[in-house]
């Protein structure tokens, strides 16, 4: 007679860094999670500064794990806080901290059949590409289950207009938010 062994249930494994992209994610993935009745799993992964190999290099960094540990830890609870409004999500699933470049922890972790990574896709120049490797396109090159890229909100242009605007000390344009507030009616 065989087993039987009941179904695994699906996730949405997600990756978080706190980053506004990263946190657009997670709230897509929640509401896929939610649309879906699977599991979401929120996942941080963290490396120690200068990477592993350096890290096992120096006696000092032995002593720092436990607190680089618990920075990001307490970096992906605030990311939850910031979606969630606490560290519940009020979803099945478990948030992890997963030492480890954030591609191939992602890559690790979904591993069972029915999962879907989800990643936020965030806006990338040729520069930035060539300097800092994607996640998502690591995801996408390597992963064995379906990979959801979720484009950056539409305020994130905003937010980065205004901030570089604060870098290079440029006077805003109180023009156009005069424009904006004359369209909206006078009773909202």
């Amino acid at each position: 007679m065989s087993e039987s062994h009941p179904p695994s249930s699906a996730r949405l494994v997600v990756g978080v860094s706190g980053s506004p992209g990263s946190l657009t994610a997670l709230v897509r993935a929640a509401d896929e999670a939610r649309r879906r009745g699977a599991e979401l799993w929120p996942v941080l992964a963290w490396e120690p500064p200068g990477g592993d190999l350096a890290a096992r290099r120096s006696s000092a960094a032995a002593v720092l794990v436990e607190d680089w540990e618990r920075l990001a830890r307490e970096r992906l609870l605030k990311a939850l806080r910031d979606v969630f409004g606490g560290t519940c999500s009020g979803l099945p699933g478990q948030a992890l901290v997963a030492r480890g470049v954030p591609g191939p922890a992602l890559i690790r972790i979904a591993d069972r059949e029915g999962d879907v990574i989800v990643v936020g896709a965030g806006r990338r120049g040729r520069l930035r590409r060539a300097l800092w490797p994607s996640v998502g396109r690591y995801c996408l090159a390597h992963a064995a289950c379906p990979v959801l890229m979720v484009p950056p909100s539409p305020l994130q242009a905003e937010l980065e207009a205004v901030h570089r605007r604060n870098v290079f000390r440029l006077p805003l344009d109180t023009g156009c938010l005069e424009r904006e507030f004359d369209t909206v009616p006078p009773d909202a």
